[in-house]
């Protein structure tokens, strides 16, 4: 059976544009594996305010995939150079 395809319309963002979209939200799943963390760990960080987070109505929580970004960013170490190396 062959489904036909759904018309776009003209104002519909595309897919890749909002998967691409630093602003957009990620659930705990999604962010815990981007950051290669358990989701444990993730909620830990929220009750710590370690991480920023948008709560949504409920219990439902989402990380904001610029927060993640920068949170990686901030975390990166320069490598040591040999001169570091040998001063120790």
């Amino acid at each position: 059976m062959s489904y036909p395809m759904k018309r776009k319309r003209e104002d519909e963002p595309d897919v890749e544009d909002v998967l691409l979209k630093e602003d957009r939200l990620l659930d705990v799943r999604q962010a815990a594996a981007l950051l290669g963390v358990k989701v444990s760990t993730l909620y830990q960080w929220r009750y710590q305010r370690r991480i920023p987070v948008v709560k949504l109505f409920g219990s439902a929580l989402r990380f904001r995939l610029s927060a993640i970004q920068k949170l990686i960013a901030d975390s990166e170490r320069p490598a040591l150079t040999p001169d570091d190396q040998d001063e120790n």
